[in-house]
């Protein structure tokens, strides 16, 4: 029988008065993982490594200023009130979407600073950051936050889960819906469609796994985000992520839709950037 052991704890390691949150391992495992895949794809596209290492220590920094502030805007009710607390990013309080879109502007502005074609770029990126999402929300899970309404011990043994996981999800008196969970799962098999199908002949053209990222991903939110308990609101009424992402599927299917038939002249991703591009084993 399931007992309450009570939650993990969120610090990895203590140096001194150095605390290392697992939140900042987890996050920062991803991003070498995606930048690895990243890096070993742009190769093959004809994207140089050290353009592609120059993109991220450039959208780094921005992409994490970005997700703050985007979340920091939408619960400014209560960082007015605790203004010390803003640059407090180890507690969690990032929103994927603000991020997005900071690193969507780095990307397109570098891309035109070093003549790489965007969406090209934006492909290669796709699968790693759909990816680094699925591990990151792990951080989530360590700070116990992102998580749905309240439900009973039963249901989460239910879905087979481990003790260790059922335990961390008793949350301020009670069991809560493991939505972190659900939208890691959700994520990790849209990196998987991703990595399988990229290399299909004829099969994406330029900016098509980007766009294909963005209405998976899109989707998956609306649910997790309909169930979460801690969701950023507009005037108390409207989730605002779960808004972004009907906005976001069905322009992106829409964009695709469009660029295909506007211009059915688009270099085919597997065409990569049209310098020399390292031949793949058929």
């Amino acid at each position: 029988m399931n007992t309450v052991l009570g939650a993990l704890n969120p610090i990895a390691l203590r140096l001194g008065p150095i605390q290392v949150h697992w939140y900042g391992v987890i996050i920062a495992s991803a991003v070498v993982i995606a930048v690895a895949l990243a890096v070993r794809e742009g190769q093959r596209r004809g994207v140089r490594p050290d353009d592609i290492y120059d993109m991220i220590l450039w959208a780094l920094p921005f992409t994490l200023i970005a997700a703050r502030t985007y979340y920091v805007i939408f619960q400014w009710s209560y960082y007015r009130q605790n203004p010390g607390e803003i640059i407090r990013i180890w507690d969690g309080g990032i929103a994927i979407y603000g991020g997005l879109i900071g690193a969507g502007i780095v990307v397109i502005l570098f891309c035109r600073s070093r003549f790489i074609p965007t969406w090209l770029m934006l492909d290669i990126a796709a699968p790693t950051v759909i990816m680094g999402q699925g591990i990151g929300r792990w951080g989530n899970f360590m700070n116990q936050e992102a998580f749905g309404r309240v439900t009973s011990l039963s249901f989460l043994q239910g879905l087979h889960l481990p003790d260790w996981l059922i335990n961390q999800m008793y949350i301020r008196g009670a069991y809560r819906q493991p939505t972190f969970l659900y939208e890691s799962v959700w994520d990790l098999l849209g990196f998987v469609l991703l990595m399988v199908t990229r290399h299909r002949t004829h099969w994406y053209k330029q900016g098509d796994v980007f766009l294909t990222y963005v209405a998976w991903y899109a989707f998956g939110r609306f649910f997790t985000e309909g169930m979460r308990t801690d969701s950023l609101m507009l005037f108390n009424v409207i989730r605002i992520s779960q808004a972004l992402s009907v906005v976001l599927f069905f322009g992106s299917i829409g964009l695709m839709i469009w660029r295909r038939h506007h211009n059915p002249n688009n270099r085919w991703y597997l065409a990569g950037s049209g310098q020399k591009v390292v031949a793949e084993n058929k």
